[in-house]
């Protein structure tokens, strides 16, 4: 867990945004889960009957850990610069929210490597992304202050993306009717509803902490491509190479060939097992538009029902 810095009341204010928020009417608490989940049977084809889909969301277990434990790092190291108390205690409690997101989809990224997945090719590009090209770089004064600023920006766009596919697993019928294995949809479902639940979060630290629209807009290009690079190549990678893909039966031809993964996606897509390619570019432009809050996007009330009744969320209480 990152080191917590408290707010000192006698601190003059920080740059950005220092009064009331636009969702004074949404006060729910912050707060981090003890979840755990059991993946003994849980099949490698969790999505019956559909291999690429399957793949697509084993993408959140192998790039989510390191990405989400940067991101508490980075918000870590601006909560010195916050000193609205009410948004230090939601910062406080979104830190602990991903850190605890980082381990559950930890776990079954060991559970795939255990059944033979080869993960590591994947989890080397990560380690690089995350440790290299988005480390601190030991940067001080106004380089270090324009760096965290920038780093803000990129995890509060990749924030709002989240938040809104959270929403859509919270609201997607068809893996019910088709049967997904109900352990993995707890854990879809459950991380998705605290990413709509902590929504507000990360932008309004970043519009805190800065808060200059360019930036948005600049910072949330590369957090949408970013995504998108990582996130296709990946489940490319994993439908190609992983050993939990097996070839079509049939003739010497057919063994050879797979269905290419870009026809396999918009199969995929139009079945409603995955977000549409769409879903990137209208987030992106209602994300970067002026005016845009997170609070205007969905239904928090969806998250706060969902987690009443999450079995790991549950358990958590206990």
């Amino acid at each position: 867990m990152p080191r917590i810095t408290p707010v000192d009341p006698n601190r003059p204010p920080a740059t950005g945004q220092t009064s009331g928020t636009p969702y004074e009417n949404e006060s729910y608490a912050i707060v981090a889960r003890a979840v755990k989940f059991d993946w003994t049977d849980v099949p490698l084809q969790y999505i019956p009957g559909e291999w690429y889909a399957t793949h697509f969301w084993n993408v959140m277990h192998l790039v989510l850990p390191e990405g989400e434990r940067a991101m508490a790092d980075v918000f870590a190291s601006a909560l010195p610069l916050i000193d609205d108390r009410r948004l230090h205690e939601e910062v406080i409690g979104f830190i602990g929210q991903e850190a605890t997101h980082a381990s559950s989809h930890e776990s079954f990224r060991e559970y795939l490597a255990s059944h033979g997945v080869d993960i590591e090719p994947i989890l080397r590009r990560i380690r690089f992304a995350v440790g290299v090209v988005f480390g601190d770089h030991g940067l001080t004064g106004r380089a270090g202050r324009a760096w965290l600023n920038e780093r803000l920006g990129i995890y509060a766009a990749a924030e709002h993306f989240t938040a809104v596919v959270g929403e859509w697993l919270l609201d997607n019928t068809e893996f019910d009717q088709m049967g997904v294995d109900p352990t993995m949809l707890d854990l879809l479902r459950w991380h998705g509803a605290e990413e709509l639940e902590h929504r507000n979060v990360a932008f309004d630290a970043f519009q805190y902490v800065d808060g200059g629209s360019f930036r948005r807009a600049r910072t949330a290009v590369i957090a949408s491509g970013g995504l998108a690079v990582l996130w296709f190549t990946t489940a490319a990678y994993l439908y190609k190479n992983s050993v939990a893909t097996p070839r079509p039966a049939g003739n010497w031809m057919k063994r050879k060939m797979r269905t290419p993964w870009p026809l396999a996606f918009a199969r995929a897509s139009h079945k409603h097992l995955i977000p549409g390619l769409s879903f990137l570019f209208v987030q992106l432009a209602l994300y970067i538009r002026p005016g845009f809050h997170p609070s205007s996007m969905g239904d928090i009330d969806k998250a706060v029902q969902y987690l009443a009744k999450s079995p790991a969320a549950l358990a958590a209480q206990q």
